[in-house]
């Protein structure tokens, strides 16, 4: 069976397994643009701007703009790697016949995985059609609400919840 989503998603990988438990699966990544040489040319054009700026200031006699300087690369440098860290998350949406399992992946935390009786899984998504605003998607079972793709943008998270909509629909995978 072929599972298609209304659109591309970036982020999504889209996949079918085709052994003996055949099931739709969806492995959702935030999408990141700056590689791993682009962090470096730009963390060197921060460090050249603070060292030229640094020096100025200490040549004039104002040492301490020259710690704040270097403040400046440590503060820039721990932002990007916030940053990184949260681009390693990984959320894996499993249909089988019978349930639906999310698995949820994240730096420095255990992993995390929700299992749901397939026929009462529920998939929401926060819409405001007046102001054409998507919000929050969850799966929910009962009293059990797990918010999916938060990092996705508002329209793959609206292309998400039509997949998920329809491939909890097909009666058996």
């Amino acid at each position: 069976m072929n599972c298609v989503f209304p659109q591309p998603l970036k982020g999504v990988e889209r996949t079918v397994d085709a052994s003996k438990t055949k099931a739709w699966q969806a492995t959702l990544t935030p999408h990141r643009s700056l590689t791993q040489s682009g962090f470096l040319l730009i963390m060197g054009i921060v460090i050249l701007i603070n060292l030229v700026v640094g020096g100025l200031f200490m040549v004039v006699g104002a040492w301490p703009v020259a710690a704040f300087a270097g403040l400046d690369v440590l503060l820039v440098w721990w932002a990007f790697r916030a940053n990184f860290a949260d681009a390693r998350q990984v959320e894996q949406i499993s249909i089988t016949e019978h349930e639906l399992v999310f698995d949820r992946l994240r730096k420095n935390q255990p992993p995390q995985q929700q299992r749901f009786v397939r026929r009462w899984v529920r998939v929401e998504l926060e819409e405001d059609s007046e102001r054409e605003l998507i919000g929050r998607l969850t799966l929910v079972s009962g009293q059990i609400r797990i918010a999916v793709g938060d990092f996705l943008a508002p329209e793959e998270r609206k292309a998400l919840a039509a997949a998920l909509r329809s491939a909890l629909a097909i009666p058996r995978i």
